[in-house]
């Protein structure tokens, strides 16, 4: 199952870029033995619309252009469901093992996502309670992924 990233605002050159594409590689190296394919990070430049409804529909029609058809949509909401890494794990696990080809995780902009990603999304998960910057979302995302990698496969990293 290729897996992706699509996120509204582009990261800036620093070390938010260099940690998230750190992890971004490893699991890219790690995942074909599990069967998980890194796929890309797809980056918008947010909407410049006047009016936050605006921003967000226009945010979320850059989105569906990315997904293909039957891709699985994840999206990360502070109101979505709160999940420990082995439960994301299995839940990487079960999408590949009903035979997925795709799954895109999205972070959406400032404004946040359009209602109507949320109806077409699979999933609604939350990295916490808190908000936290996109620079940081993108390296936590980017970090759970490779571990749920090293948990699919029984590698230490992940010591619970």
């Amino acid at each position: 199952m290729r897996v992706g990233l699509f996120a509204v605002g582009r990261l800036k050159s620093g070390p938010e870029k260099d940690l998230a594409a750190r992890y971004f590689d490893r699991f890219a190296k790690a995942g074909p033995a599990v069967g998980l394919e890194f796929s890309r990070v797809a980056e918008v430049a947010e909407s410049r619309a006047s009016n936050a409804e605006t921003r967000k529909r226009e945010e979320a029609a850059m989105l569906q252009k990315t997904l293909a058809e039957g891709s699985v949509l994840l999206l990360l909401d502070e109101r979505g469901k709160a999940l420990d890494s082995e439960a994301f794990a299995n839940v990487l696990g079960n999408y590949r093992d009903q035979g997925k080809r795709d799954l895109i995780i999205a972070i959406g902009g400032a404004d946040g996502l359009d209602p109507a990603l949320y109806d077409r999304a699979d999933m609604t998960l939350c990295l916490g309670k808190m908000t936290w910057p996109h620079q940081l979302v993108r390296t936590l995302i980017a970090e759970q992924l490779y571990r749920a990698v090293t948990i699919l496969s029984g590698h230490p990293y992940h010591r619970a």
